[in-house]
């Protein structure tokens, strides 16, 4: 299993600039790193692909879809747009040997109409989808594409991994799975168990947050039952630490982060490495 970290815990954006960050990533003992190229006319591709090769790094890459790429979106124009800046970012996500492009990827990121999900928007959302996973075997045959269920607070389209299953089966493209994220989970699933070993082979891709995104081990998250569905399942892909910084004025507000939840964001990272890896040991035999 590999280990990864996210670079907005430490790096609001990753232009050339942050190139840097990725050695001290591998530095801190991680196998991945996670980046968001909100910049994506800027985002140094090929760069990040070099510098992950030389220094034996795993690269993913992530995204949030904003309003104007919402693919659920009742305006045609709109889900258009979205289906396009998609096929933009997984050719990114490819020119920087990502190996999972993964996220709030299938519909706009904090859009909630009002109402529960309607079947024309889920038809919406899987003839796009069908359009974009079979862009991305084409263009990226290795890339993953990482169906994440968020909670009831940023979308009311997928909040749970039955529905991610359901949304894969539908869009009927290898390529996709389920991306499951623990800060999530513990809000929606009612059973955390049942939920990764029904994503079973459709689990592609980890995002590991405690309940209230501060280091693994300090909250109330199951992780021994949650590794132990893992192995269940034969999951043995990367497991990212997702946490943002609370300095940094535009995430903190997006991701509605108000105090501290280390002394550091470095604290958080390694903290957070040693706990993770140490229920692996724990479940799954040491290595």
């Amino acid at each position: 299993m590999l280990f990864g970290i996210h670079s907005l815990l430490f790096r609001e954006t990753f232009v050339e600039k942050d190139l840097p960050l990725l050695d001290k990533c591998k530095a801190m003992g991680f196998d991945a790193v996670e980046i968001i190229p909100f910049d994506p006319e800027n985002f140094p591709a090929a760069k990040v692909k070099a510098a992950a090769r030389d220094l034996g790094l795993v690269i993913n890459t992530g995204y949030g879809m904003p309003a104007e790429y919402n693919i659920i979106s009742p305006d045609a124009g709109v889900r258009r747009r979205g289906i396009d800046f998609s096929k933009h970012l997984i050719d990114l996500s490819n020119q920087a040997g990502a190996r999972v492009f993964g996220g709030m990827i299938y519909c706009g990121w904090g859009y909630l109409s009002g109402r529960m999900r309607t079947e024309e928007e889920w038809k919406w959302a899987v003839e796009g989808y069908q359009e974009i996973a079979g862009y991305a075997l084409k263009a990226a045959p290795e890339l993953i594409l990482g169906i994440e269920p968020v909670n009831r607070f940023e979308s009311h389209f997928i909040n749970i991994a039955a529905d991610a299953v359901r949304f894969i089966w539908d869009v009927g493209l290898t390529n996709v799975r389920v991306h499951l994220d623990t800060f999530h989970m513990i809000r929606e699933e009612d059973n955390i168990r049942q939920a990764v070993v029904e994503s079973g082979q459709h689990l592609g891709y980890v995002h590991a947050c405690e309940n209230q995104r501060g280091i693994p081990g300090h909250g109330l998250f199951p992780w021994v039952e949650f590794f132990t569905a893992l192995k269940d399942a034969g999951y043995d892909g990367c497991v990212t630490i997702e946490s943002f910084d609370p300095d940094m004025e535009k995430i903190s507000k997006l991701c509605c982060i108000w105090r501290k939840l280390a002394d550091t964001p470095e604290e958080l990272a390694t903290e957070g490495l040693k706990f993770l890896r140490g229920v692996h040991a724990e479940v799954f035999g040491a290595a």
